[in-house]
Parts: structure tokens; sequence; C-alpha cells
């Protein structure tokens, strides 16, 4: 019986070694998953402080000068936002059918899963790059060139806005969507490495992990743009 059991776990320990998946300074599999799943939850817990300032310095403002930011708001395009927000709820379900597709060795469907979501997240670009375009022709853009007179303030008939104060507004607007958006291109980044990965067959029930770890980054950053549309789209926005 110790003879067998010994041969046993050679055979095991040979195979886990010569497992391409599996790298030289991690013994088992589950704790190369575990190193890595701890390494995105840390990675994400930074970026929840990073976002988290920017978003309490957006509250701050917004409490101080309410109407001028209303006012500001209301000149976005909220339809445009709305799409934007439906097109990253359906790219989250995507994700979760490509993490789905590799844990069960579905892999037209994880291919298939994969590129969906990229042309999502494309697409979530293509309509920022409009609003920003819009931005542009309108000079609601902070610097030199920036214009916002006259503008109303929603609720108060006779009342315009501060354009010192629609500026913070607008620099709040572009710094946070920007660097939105630039985790949205990081993201297609990863993506486009998992779909050469799964073309060439890399993934396996018994080895997902990089697809789990990207899952998670795409679905943090589908959830900071929930948080930013309503924030910068929709408070005070009745008639």
């Amino acid at each position: 019986m110790p003879d067998s059991f010994a041969a046993g776990f050679s055979q095991d320990a040979h195979t886990e070694a010569h497992n391409p998946a599996l790298l030289h300074h991690f013994a088992q599999p589950q704790q190369q998953r575990d190193a890595a799943s701890l390494g995105m939850w840390v990675f994400l817990a930074t970026e929840v402080m990073f976002f988290g300032g920017m978003f309490c310095a957006y509250l701050i403002y917004r409490l101080w000068y309410f109407g001028d930011f209303a006012a500001a708001s209301k000149t976005l395009n909220a339809g445009l936002g709305a799409t934007n927000t439906a097109v990253l709820i359906c790219s989250s379900l995507t994700v979760v059918l490509a993490v789905w597709a590799a844990q069960t060795a579905r892999r037209t469907l994880l291919i298939a899963s994969l590129i969906l979501t990229m042309i999502l997240g494309l697409a979530f670009l293509g309509i920022k790059s409009i609003e920003y375009k819009d931005k542009f022709e309108e000079h609601h853009v902070p610097g030199a060139s920036f214009s916002f007179d006259r503008e109303p303030i929603p609720g108060h008939p006779g009342q315009y806005a501060n354009p010192r104060h629609a500026q913070i507004f607008f620099s709040l607007y572009f710094i946070m969507t920007g660097l939105h958006a630039l985790h949205m291109i990081i993201g297609l980044g990863i993506f486009l490495w998992l779909l050469i990965m799964a073309w060439q067959g890399r993934f396996t029930p018994e080895y997902h992990t990089p697809v789990e770890i990207g899952g998670l980054y795409w679905h943090f950053v589908d959830i900071i743009w929930i948080y930013l549309f309503p924030l910068l789209y929709l408070i005070d926005r009745h008639p």
C-alpha cells in the first residue's frame, strides 16, 4: 500500500510538473488560481480607491455649485449615455457567457462571446467619441475656447449658470469619462489576448483562470459606468 501511494503521488506530481499552464513557482493549479484571483481583487481595490477619489471630488463640487452643475449636466446627451449603459450591460452578459463556455469546454461559444464583447466595447467607445465631438463643437471643452453663456439653471427661472463653475463640471466630466474610456481600451487589449489564446485552444475546464480574471476586470469597468451615468447625466434633469 505505501508503495502504491507513493507511486500515485509521484505520478500526480509528475503530471503537475509537466502541466504547461502551471507556472513553476506554484505547487498546484488551485494554488495558482487562488493567487491570480487574490491579485486581481487587490488590484480592483486600488481601482476603487482611485475612482472613489474622483467621485468624492465630483460630489463635493456638485453640492457647492448644484445649480451650475445641473445646467451643465442638461447639455449632455442622456440618450447616448443610456445607449452606452445598455451596451455595457449586454457586454457583461457576453463576458459571463465567455467564462461559462471556458468552464464547460465550449470553444466556439467562448470565441464568439469574446468577439461580441469586443464589438460591444468598440461600440461604447464609438458612441463616446460622438459625445466628445459634440462637446468640442459646442465649445464645452475646458480651456481658452470654453463657452457657456446664458445657460438657465433648471427649476430657477431667470437664473443662469456661472461659466466658471460649469467649466469645473466639464473638467470632471472629461477626466472621469476619459479615464473610464482608457480602462475600456485596456480591457479590449486583454480580450484580444484572450481571443488569441482561445483560438489556439489554450483554455480547458481545468485551466481558464485568465478568462475569469479578464471577466472580473471587465465587470468592474462596467460598474464604474453604472455610477458615472446617473451622476453625470441624470441628476436634476426635471423640466
